[in-house]
């Protein structure tokens, strides 16, 4: 069961939220908020793991509150503005719901969470089984180094072996564990323990060396 929270300032989006949350069955919509920063507090306790969030918010954007946000739930933005597509994937959203949206549609979106959700869980047994084409490749977590992203895919690299899957970089980072792994640039994930040294714009992994975004350097190290 996912544990969900809504998002938006208008009361009559939420009671549409509600409404399809109520017809599928693995999600657990726990609350809804009109006040922005009232969810804040409430996504602080790390115990939601879905966000359904609107964009156009009075006092806070939802653009501005899920880059505030440190872990992020998985997030489908609701939304009536079609302008903010690319900021909100650029944000790695998972989802971008059109208002109004269908149910058929809201469930589309749910099942990526569940899929994803489920994966993540297979995570904590210290391994995932990763589609590549028409198969699936069992990845020990320990083995993995880093992650690359490459267009619509990304790439799991070990010592010997590359895994090209489709799969975005918020897709990704929400499978591995965040103690385990960590987001270093826009396009890159390292394991913490393949880690041999770093400084402020570079990690090094032995032989590999990886660049540190700007936007991810203080963050990193601290």
């Amino acid at each position: 069961m996912l544990r969900a929270i809504a998002i938006d300032d208008e009361p009559v989006a939420l009671e549409v939220i509600r409404q399809h949350c109520r017809s599928i069955d693995f999600i657990s919509l726990e609350a809804a908020f009109t006040n922005p920063n009232e969810a804040i507090a409430w996504l602080q306790q790390g115990q939601t793991d879905l966000l359904f969030l609107d964009i156009q918010m009075p006092d806070l954007s939802g653009l501005e509150l899920l880059k505030a946000l440190q872990p992020r739930p998985f997030t489908i933005f609701t939304t009536a503005y079609s302008e903010h597509a690319v900021k909100g994937f650029e944000l790695d959203a998972l989802d971008y719901l059109l208002k109004p949206f269908s149910g058929e549609r809201f469930l589309k979106a749910c099942q990526k969470a569940k899929e994803l959700y489920e994966l993540k869980q297979s995570a904590a047994g210290k391994y995932l089984f990763i589609k590549t084409g028409y198969e699936q490749v069992r990845l020990n977590l320990d083995e993995l180094i880093y992650v690359q992203s490459a267009g619509n895919y990304v790439s799991f690299f070990t010592a010997g072996q590359k895994i090209l899957s489709r799969l975005t970089m918020a897709e990704t980072e929400a499978l591995l564990p965040a103690s385990a792994f960590v987001r270093i640039h826009r396009s890159y994930i390292v394991s913490r323990k393949h880690i041999t040294r770093m400084d402020k714009s570079r990690v090094y992994c032995n032989e590999v060396v990886l660049p540190v975004g700007a936007g991810y350097s203080v963050s990193f190290l601290v």
